[in-house]
């Protein structure tokens, strides 16, 4: 009965936890007392914010079974062990998790599919905690396990998420990544066997490839990595997972169910769109992984789900802020937030993140104060390498335009120089950071040095795909060559970046480019063209100062004053911005 209140639609939870409780009064068998409080565990953990009550129904289930245990009880002790590990992790307990976790693996040998999950997951919580070492070590043992039990499959799929981590040990070292990538998909391909695990194994290592390259920025070279992944699940999501089940009990699990990986693929395309300046395209994309998220969260309230989720809208919120949809990106901000509010450990993952989008929000509206506050805050609580960079480019690009805070300036330049020693592999970040050079120069006057930075902005750029890096070097170059007086040279510049901003479609630039095509066209004496890009410039100014008076006037626009703790649960209304659109316009 209470499995029937479990799997209806939508669940009936309070039904299905009444039913599972009035089991144990009676005083049923061990088993079956430990199996209620396992199910009770369950129930509570995934469908209510209940934890208090899901540990005590867990820890009852796992003491229930002891060191040696009731007899054919493993499948509930191993369950138990590893949902109250994952439950610790929420509540960021790990050092609590750890042991128990330690403990299960030590008992479950004779249990193939708990002792590889279980090996699984412990190695994650290294992982988590940057201990990438003991991680390895894990993964060794378990790699040794599965071949002795003869589960080639999981074997593999060990190798491929040892692969992971030494990505991950070998940051800035990517021609030893290269042939080490080549080399597993080899592997995969070559593999003969069941073919939802070859697929599902295809796309753990796909992802793996396509994850590695757009942390390197190379969003031109992940183009075939991804198509390849895009055609792979589309072939999972013909095949059916009851039609081959393996002998082997170690090959009885997938990395991610087929519904999951749905969704991670749908993501790695949004960040493959948003990072190519496709935001359009990020926007579809998004749209449809959050509606299969929300009806997944229905039945599975998996933290994955959760962390998709936050992934998802923080990328969007970064191409609503290019497209000029500052309102609808400040609400999206308050979604994460909230999202946050509801796990300390997903809080503690994306606490930067929403600090670093809080700034980004904070320079769109011009309130470079609070911008400052956010990105330091952010520095704070980073320790990314990626993100801290991210981070620092932004937090430059605040003190050009305050355009009294030379010291400060020098010391983040001096930290993120793209000609010495540059902090990260990104070439992203990398062509990023000779664009900030070259926008300080432009103010400095230093129009030599700037169009030497700007021109390797735009070599960088172009080859790997980099739209918005590409406009927003054009309409500098095109601005500094107008200044100079080279008219011609000016407008060669300013049309292809319109006409790509236009694309993207990136606002700032739009406003920008109209602005300078104006000016050009008067200058010349092409009255028509002149009137014409006026008249674009006079609608950009008054889309953006209609999102700017909205942003402004919603309550969360508060949201910027907040540097410490968790976020703040309410928001007071706003009389109505603050700020001036001076700067913007």
């Amino acid at each position: 009965l209470a499995e029937h209140f479990r799997t209806s639609s939508p669940p009936k939870v309070r039904l299905c936890v009444h039913c599972l409780q009035a089991v144990l009064p009676r005083k049923p068998p061990a088993r079956m007392e430990a199996r209620t409080h396992l199910q009770l565990g369950s129930v509570l953990y995934h469908h209510t914010r209940n934890g208090d009550q899901a540990r005590g129904h867990l820890e009852k289930a796992v003491s229930l079974g002891g060191d040696g245990g009731i007899p054919q009880f493993e499948d509930v002790k191993f369950e138990a062990a590893s949902l109250l590990s994952e439950l610790y992790c929420q509540e960021n307990s790990v050092d609590t998790a750890k042991p128990l976790l330690r403990k299960a693996i030590q008992i479950s040998q004779q249990t193939p599919y708990w002792h590889c999950r279980l090996l699984f997951q412990l190695a994650q919580l290294h992982t988590l905690e940057k201990d990438l070492v003991s991680a390895c070590d894990l993964l060794g043992v378990g790699a040794e396990y599965a071949r002795v039990v003869g589960s080639e499959y999981t074997s593999m799929k060990i190798v491929d998420f040892s692969l992971k981590l030494q990505l991950l040990l070998m940051e800035r070292k990517l021609q030893e990544v290269h042939p080490l990538l080549t080399l597993c998909g080899q592997i995969v391909e070559n593999w003969q066997g069941n073919p939802i695990q070859k697929e599902s194994l295809r796309v753990f290592f796909l992802v793996l490839q396509v994850t590695h390259y757009l942390d390197a920025g190379q969003v031109k070279s992940v183009k075939p990595c991804l198509k390849q992944l895009q055609q792979c699940i589309q072939t999972i999501s013909t095949l059916h997972d009851d039609e081959i089940l393996p002998s082997n009990p170690a090959d009885l699990f997938h990395w991610l169910p087929k519904e999951h990986m749905c969704v991670l693929v749908y993501l790695v395309t949004v960040m493959h769109s948003m990072q190519a300046g496709y935001l359009e395209k990020a926007q579809k994309y998004t749209d449809k992984a959050l509606m299969q998220l929300e009806k997944l969260k229905m039945l599975d309230c998996s933290p994955i789900l959760s962390s998709f989720q936050v992934i998802l809208l923080e990328h969007i919120i970064m191409c609503r802020l290019v497209t000029g949809h500052k309102a609808t990106a400040l609400q999206e901000i308050s979604q994460v937030c909230q999202l946050c509010q509801q796990s300390p450990r997903l809080f503690s993952n994306h606490a930067a993140q929403l600090h670093t989008l809080l700034g980004l929000y904070c320079i769109s509206v011009n309130c470079m104060d609070n911008a400052e506050a956010q990105f330091t805050t952010a520095l704070r609580l980073t320790t990314h390498q990626e993100l801290w960079a991210f981070i620092v480019t932004n937090l430059a690009s605040v003190y050009i335009r305050e355009g009294n805070r030379h010291q400060e300036l020098y010391s983040l330049l001096e930290r993120i120089n793209p000609d010495h020693n540059f902090p990260v592999s990104s070439h992203c970040l990398r062509a990023a950071a000779f664009y900030i050079r070259g926008l300080f120069s432009f103010f400095q006057g230093r129009y030599n040095e700037a169009k030497r930075f700007l021109r390797e902005t735009l070599k960088m750029s172009n080859a790997e795909d980099l739209n918005r890096l590409t406009a927003c070097s054009l309409v500098l170059l095109g601005h500094i060559f107008y200044v100079l007086g080279n008219h011609r040279e000016s407008n060669n510049m300013v049309v292809p970046a319109m006409q790509l901003a236009s694309k993207i479609p990136d606002m700032s630039v739009q406003l920008w480019s109209s602005a300078l095509l104006r000016d050009l066209n008067k200058a010349c004496g092409n009255a028509m063209d002149a009137h014409e890009a006026a008249q674009m410039h006079q609608n950009f100014s008054q889309q953006l100062l209609q999102d700017h008076i909205e942003a402004c006037s919603l309550p969360e626009h508060n949201l910027i004053t907040w540097t410490d703790g968790p976020p703040p649960v309410q928001f007071q209304a706003q009389n109505g911005p603050t700020t001036s659109l001076a700067s913007l316009l």
